[in-house]
């Protein structure tokens, strides 16, 4: 396999898995695609709104996004993160990496958030493989094992995308959108689908009903005791999280 190759736009979402990689390989993807690169030293890959001069894409079109607003580098045995632009990059847990800071990169699913205004946040995916687990019954040329995905309609996936935003951001303390949140969001984008707090809340109840159903555990009041609170809805966008069905590129359907 080359060293450097494209990700084509529509790959899928890094949060899901890569193919088989070198360890160290990286994996970089944006909404108009990304780039695949094995660990080697001077070889910058870099990330922006000005298509021509960078490797992925992010933010066209925004000019608050800069034309190159990071560079990732391997160095002896790591890939590091170095934020070039004028806005910060924020990491999971809601950490920010300023301008002119660098941040390595485990081997691990990283979502970079560069947030340009109270309503428009780009994303930019990042995943470095690692090595395989040592002492496991599997051979080399086994297929990786998925979580399973559970099956949602659009109607559900939007709610459950608007329910769960801060969770798919990656938050620090994350915690559920309210039903009243949910409801004038998604009314906003799709003013014509009568969405209101009480539709929102049994389009979710029912993947909640299904998902308990097929033996997930923590989506009942039984299982949860009282007080209830944020409970079930939060063990369901874990789940939910946790199995791929949602992942970050799934914000983008609260864009307008």
């Amino acid at each position: 396999m080359a060293p450097v190759e494209l990700l084509p736009a529509g790959s899928g979402s890094l949060a899901r898995g890569v193919p088989d990689a070198v360890p160290g390989t990286l994996f970089v993807l944006g909404g108009r695609g990304g780039i695949r690169v094995e660990p080697r030293p001077r070889f910058p890959v870099v990330f922006g709104r000005n298509e021509p001069e960078v490797h992925v894409c992010v933010g066209e079109g925004d000019p608050r996004v800069s034309r190159r607003h990071g560079v990732l580098c391997f160095d002896r045995d790591r890939w590091t993160l170095r934020n070039t632009g004028s806005l910060p990059i924020r990491l999971p847990g809601s950490a920010l990496l300023l301008a002119g800071h660098e941040e390595p990169l485990g081997a691990v699913y990283t979502p970079l958030f560069i947030r340009t205004g109270p309503d428009r946040e780009h994303l930019v995916e990042v995943r470095v493989a690692g090595r395989p687990v040592v002492g496991n019954s599997a051979e080399p040329q086994d297929a990786t094992t998925a979580p399973p995905v559970w099956q949602l309609t659009d109607d559900e996936r939007l709610a459950l995308v608007s329910l769960g935003q801060r969770y798919l951001r990656h938050e620090a303390h994350p915690r559920p959108e309210t039903w009243a949140g949910v409801a004038a969001e998604l009314a906003e984008l799709r003013p014509d689908a009568g969405w209101t707090a009480k539709k929102a809340e049994w389009c979710v109840v029912g993947v909640r009903k299904r998902l308990a159903a097929a033996g997930v555990r923590g989506l009942t009041r039984e299982e949860v005791g009282e007080p209830v609170g944020n409970a079930l809805n939060h063990n369901l966008v874990t789940e939910l999280l946790v199995s791929t069905t949602v992942v970050p590129p799934d914000l983008r359907l609260l864009e307008a």
